[in-house]
């Protein structure tokens, strides 16, 4: 059972995105928020498998409210669903953490196979956004700086593992991966591992990843 928490602040777009996974199999909607501060305080005190956010909230930006939740609890994916196919709001929501960017014109079905498709660990944008997130991943890769060392290592931070889940992986010591999770996010310009998480879910989400 994937549980799932709804946010967005206009009530009848929460209660028929409830009233759509109710209905259909293998879902439990936990929770749901119309404002950033309620979202905040429901996504913790609920951990829910997959949040479902819309991008602007009276009180704030849904892609931050992303960033705090996924930066607490990574295991929580969140999908991003939104009336505006704009570029730079995709870009944003994926470096926050974003598993997913959608259009709220999605047909239901969709809708539904994106939010098990999030939860099973897959990333996914809107067709509209893609090509646009795509040139701005062309344009430079802040990756290319790293050693083929530091390339593996930033390959399983965004499979999720521990530095010494990594350390066992990769012969090294706990302490060597420290070192190595500190350089990749300097030459990278991220500030933590779930920035560095993010990046390669991007990578991966637009075929632009290379296996170490």
């Amino acid at each position: 059972m994937t549980t799932v928490m709804v946010v967005d602040d206009h009530s009848v777009v929460r209660m028929g995105l409830i009233a759509l996974l109710s209905r259909a199999p293998g879902f439990a909607v936990v929770g749901e928020a119309g404002r950033v501060a309620e979202a905040l305080e429901k996504a913790e005190a609920l951990v829910p498998d997959v949040v479902l956010m819309d991008v602007r909230l009276p009180d704030g930006s849904g892609i931050e409210c992303c960033r705090a939740i996924r930066t607490r609890r990574p295991e929580t994916k969140v999908l991003m669903l939104t009336s505006y196919d704009d570029r730079d709001a995709a870009i944003a929501a994926v470096m926050a953490g974003a598993a997913g960017y959608l259009l709220k014109q999605v047909e239901p079905e969709e809708l539904l196979r994106a939010v098990r498709l999030v939860a099973g660990g897959a990333c996914l944008l809107d067709s509209k956004v893609a090509s646009g997130v795509l040139e701005y991943i062309r344009r430079g890769s802040p990756e290319g700086d790293l050693s083929e060392r530091e390339r593996s290592i930033l390959h399983l931070i965004g499979e999720g593992m521990t530095n010494r889940e990594i350390a066992a992986r990769l012969f090294l010591s706990e302490k060597t991966v420290r070192n190595y999770v500190s350089i990749i996010l300097q030459k990278m310009g991220l500030s933590n591992r779930t920035q560095a998480a993010a990046y390669v879910s991007r990578r991966r989400l637009l075929g632009g990843e290379s296996e170490p």
